[in-house]
């Protein structure tokens, strides 16, 4: 289970993942994302903020992060992931060569400092 909410003043969309990721929680995010890059260009940012990452529920659902990825990265600014969770550590550092955005990592009490630099213009 994920939980969204963009924040349609910013333009930072904020992901809370809750359970093993599914092709429903992508397909979710994408309604709520979409309008809003149809009528503004692209996002601002994207904040991910978990404990720790909760995995895919199936290799279906892990596509179908993959396929959202695809075809939204050119569409965001830049990607906070505000965790503790090694594997959220890690990801900026490979998400990088994979995505245009400015993917940084965040320890879990920086959560203000996250949403500073999304809002940022640098």
């Amino acid at each position: 289970m994920l939980h969204a909410e963009l924040l349609e003043t910013v333009g930072i969309l904020i992901i809370k993942p809750e359970a093993p990721l599914s092709e429903d929680d992508f397909k979710s995010v994408a309604t709520i994302v979409d309008p809003y890059i149809e009528a503004h260009g692209q996002l601002q940012g994207i904040l991910i903020q978990a404990e720790k990452f909760p995995g895919w529920k199936n290799f279906s659902s892990f596509l179908s992060h993959f396929r959202f990825v695809r075809d939204h990265h050119e569409h965001v600014g830049k990607v906070a992931a505000v965790s503790d969770s090694g594997f959220l550590e890690i990801a900026p550092l490979i998400a990088r060569h994979f995505v245009k955005a400015d993917v940084r990592h965040f320890p879990a009490d920086e959560f203000p400092q996250a949403m500073t630099w999304l809002q940022s213009k640098s």
